[in-house]
């Protein structure tokens, strides 16, 4: 990858996403993709397979909280910064089914030097609201493009 420079920030944000999105091994375990990324903001699908749903025939709300969470992480290291889930809370409104396509998008509402604050909403492929995320994150330094990617 060429470097970039530090003031094309959606150029930066796009080439954090890839360059995470890569490593990820858990988001394409769960059939995660990273639909948009720019500064403070990501967007993240996911379908709801067999495997993911429960006894209640519904999808598992722990598998929401892991898309929220993603989009979360995602929104929260588009300034090429390393930041980690510091704390979560979930709101769920109504059950995703199986088929269902479902979009999370966390928006960041807040971010100083260490920490982030973000909201994040899942939709199914109606355009019915599932849950509201919000979460914080902690800066542990370093960034996410890692160095033998940047040449």
């Amino acid at each position: 990858m060429s470097e970039i420079e530090p003031t094309d920030k959606k150029a930066l944000a796009l080439a954090a996403g890839a360059s995470m999105y890569d490593r990820d091994r858990a988001s394409h375990g769960l059939g995660i993709k990273l639909d948009e990324i720019r500064p403070g903001y990501a967007r993240m699908s996911m379908r709801v397979q067999d495997w993911m749903i429960q006894g209640y025939e519904i999808c598992h709300g722990g598998l929401l909280f892991a898309l929220a969470d993603t989009a979360m992480a995602f929104a929260a290291s588009s300034h090429n910064e390393q930041h980690i889930a510091l704390h979560g809370n979930i709101d769920y409104l109504r059950p995703a089914k199986l088929g269902d396509t479902l979009t999370a998008e966390a928006h960041e509402g807040s971010r100083t030097n260490r920490t982030g604050m973000y909201n994040v909403t899942v939709e199914n492929h109606t355009g019915e609201t599932l849950c509201y995320f919000r979460g914080r994150t902690y800066g542990v330094g370093g960034t996410v493009i890692r160095n033998d990617e940047e040449s």
